[in-house]
């Protein structure tokens, strides 16, 4: 199937983009990798009349350090991701997670603020920011506005973004010296959708965790936090009965739902067994 007639356009500065956005309003859609929208183009789930693309913006382009904060634009691509010094030292979370991503192709092309846009609930991006306590800076017609990880995913699919906002970048806090991560997914091959996966980050002092961030993707209809666990293994010795109760505890909070090959029993079980894991290998 191809993808129904549109209008093309290639702005070149965010105000311009912002302006054709708005003067577009629900037939205009924005497009930066199109790893995800051409596909939906193609299948006639989406039909814009116009597509904005946003690709030679250079205020959405970019990795820096800014004081204690890393920003990361949102037309940086996965590659640029997985291959930046600064997100490797700074944000090892993001350098852990990048080669799940699809395959080398989609990474060359696909950006982080499309993932974050979008709103899969497989997808890593959301998992990782939400872990990371990331900000999402957006921009729109009344201004800036800057919205936590933690509002900014609502439903399947669905974030805080209005229809005229763009999201320009995300601030992620640096990690501390004893920060200590894991990010694991599991999925039928690489490269497909994870059927459960999660992303983790603490502080690691001998054989005590704090400052836990335990998000668990692809097991419904958002990336969900395991605010319960997290409370469980929170400053305290890390024993096995104290992993058992965490893991316990993640499988009764977390309302999974199942997909089209996978029943919410085994999204359960797989939540276990992620968080099992992660937890031997954070106080490893």
């Amino acid at each position: 199937m191809k993808a129904a007639a549109f209008d093309y356009i290639k702005p070149k500065a965010l105000a311009e983009a912002l302006s054709l956005l708005a003067e577009a309003g629900d037939d205009g859609q924005l497009i930066a990798g199109g790893q995800t929208l051409l596909a939906t183009l193609n299948m006639r789930l989406s039909e814009p009349s116009i597509l904005i693309d946003i690709s030679n913006i250079d205020e959405l382009k970019g990795i820096s350090l800014l004081g204690d904060q890393l920003r990361i634009g949102a037309l940086v691509t996965h590659t640029e991701i997985e291959d930046s010094q600064l997100v490797a030292q700074h944000a090892p979370l993001l350098k852990a997670a990048a080669p799940h991503i699809a395959h080398r192709a989609i990474r060359n092309l696909g950006t982080w603020g499309g993932s974050l846009a979008y709103g899969d609930p497989a997808a890593e991006w959301p998992a990782c920011s939400l872990t990371l306590n990331a900000t999402m800076i957006i921009a729109g017609p009344r201004g800036e506005r800057r919205i936590p990880a933690q509002d900014f995913f609502i439903d399947l699919y669905t974030t805080a973004l209005e229809p005229d906002e763009i999201l320009i970048a995300t601030e992620i806090p640096i990690a501390t010296s004893n920060q200590v991560m894991y990010f694991h997914e599991l999925a039928r091959r690489h490269g497909d959708y994870a059927i459960a996966g999660l992303a983790a980050v603490a502080e690691k002092r001998g054989n005590v965790l704090s400052h836990c961030a335990f998000t668990f993707f692809s097991v419904a209809s958002t990336p969900l936090m395991a605010i319960k666990a997290q409370g469980l293994v929170d400053g305290k010795p890390l024993t096995e009965e104290l992993i058992a109760s965490a893991v316990a505890a993640a499988k009764s909070e977390i309302d999974a739902i199942a997909d089209i090959t996978n029943s919410v029993e085994t999204k359960r079980h797989l939540i276990g067994v992620l968080l099992e894991r992660g937890l031997k290998h954070l106080i490893a």
